[in-house]
């Protein structure tokens, strides 16, 4: 890692095309399958679909008095949802639909449009995933800037300690991530990633074809597409804490660093305890 005085270079051209492009297929995924949920919106388990017992659904019903309302349901547990889950407004006019329609790509119900979309990204996403792996094991990115050390692991019980102050750091601590962060990113790219693409690539049909032993390791196609689902709210998850993250440890000079890759040693948000 190139250092001087007052920065240092942080990202390799790779590790930030490789960001960019997860950030873009990424929220073009999520849009586009959210409206392939739409189609059917109930997660069930196993391999058949148990219509009457889902784990998860979002419909359209009628309250008492007849008023329309949106009804998601979680374990057996219903929880009113009028104008985000069920039943929303789409250009003025009330519409009975899972996820509304600025969550959706594209906005209007159209699966066949939602799947080219979610399809094309999705190989997108793999490839770039792939190169990304490729060059963080070749470049020892992976084990240098990822994987945590010993000493690490021995600051854990400060990290926690201050969580916030320490994860944003201070001086040239920012230069590198915490065990928190390292043992984060493992996560998200070792086993969220992996998992959302062969849960994926088991709800289809040529696949598990030539792959049956998916069927069997996630416990048939319901399940894999329920852990798909679920595994992508955990993504997304992680993606709000991160773009906090980012604005909280200053929105210039993170944009700078993965758009350049020099980050600022100097500049220290306000907040920032000195």
């Amino acid at each position: 890692m190139a250092t001087t005085k007052g920065r240092t270079y942080r990202y390799s051209l790779p590790v930030r095309v490789s960001h960019w492009l997860n950030a873009l297929c990424l929220a073009i995924l999520v849009m586009s399958g959210l409206q392939i949920f739409n189609a059917h919106p109930a997660l069930y388990w196993g391999e058949d679909s148990e219509f009457d017992r889902p784990l998860f659904s979002i419909s359209a019903g009628r309250a008492t008095g007849g008023r329309a309302i949106g009804i998601t349901r979680v374990f057996g547990w219903s929880f009113e949802t009028t104008g985000v889950l069920g039943r929303s407004t789409l250009k003025g006019r009330a519409v009975q639909r899972a996820f509304p329609g600025w969550s959706t790509l594209p906005s209007e119900q159209d699966l066949a449009t939602g799947r080219v979309w979610h399809f094309f990204f999705a190989w997108l996403f793999v490839l770039n995933g792939l190169a990304y792996l490729a060059y963080s094991l070749s470049s020892r990115h992976l084990s240098r800037d990822l994987l945590p050390s010993r000493e690490h692991w021995k600051r854990l019980g400060h990290v926690w300690r201050g969580v916030l102050i320490a994860a944003l750091g201070r001086g040239e601590d920012r230069a590198q991530y915490n065990v928190i962060q390292r043992v984060t990113y493992l996560v998200v790219i070792l086993v969220l990633g992996p998992l959302v693409v062969f849960t994926g690539l088991t709800m289809s049909p040529a696949v598990d074809a030539a792959a049956p032993w998916l069927l069997d390791i996630f416990g048939g196609r319901q399940s894999a597409r329920t852990i798909h689902f679920g595994t992508t709210w955990i993504l997304v998850l992680f993606l709000f804490v991160h773009v906090a993250m980012v604005l909280m440890s200053g929105l210039r000079n993170n944009l700078r660093s993965m758009t350049t890759g020099w980050y600022g040693l100097g500049e220290v948000p306000s907040h920032d305890e000195r």
